[in-house]
């Protein structure tokens, strides 16, 4: 039986061996050589089809759409050197904090000034 996060780590490696050569004929390579804007228009592109499937299509597509997002995302964080640890590390440091007050602390300190309604939190409370 799969451990949760194995096949993630996996397709972490992967996509960072592709990171490292620009010979490779993937298309994983091919997105890291269109860096941040072509790797983002991708994101942004299956984080529609994600909502889209989630607003009327089958639990599979959600399903099959969520997958694409996460490669994407993942792609995204290897062009910019970020681990997915460093992501799951961010995670647990919110995990059990109001949402509201994480936001709070995080635009006071940054100086952004997001809607609430911008992000949402991993304890499901809307931040």
């Amino acid at each position: 039986m799969r451990r949760l996060g194995e096949t993630l780590e996996n397709l972490e490696q992967v996509v960072a061996a592709r990171k490292g050569d620009s010979s490779a004929r993937s298309y994983t390579s091919r997105l890291l050589a269109g860096g941040v804007p072509a790797i983002g228009a991708k994101v942004t592109e299956e984080a529609g089809e994600l909502v889209a499937a989630a607003d009327h299509e089958t639990d599979e597509r959600v399903v099959s759409e969520a997958a694409d997002l996460v490669y994407h995302m993942l792609v995204l964080l290897a062009c910019r050197g970020v681990g997915l640890s460093q992501v799951e590390d961010e995670l647990a440091r919110r995990f059990g904090i109001s949402g509201l007050d994480e936001k709070a602390a995080r635009t006071a300190s940054d100086g952004h000034h997001n809607s609430p309604s911008t992000s949402q939190r991993t304890d499901g409370a809307n931040s």
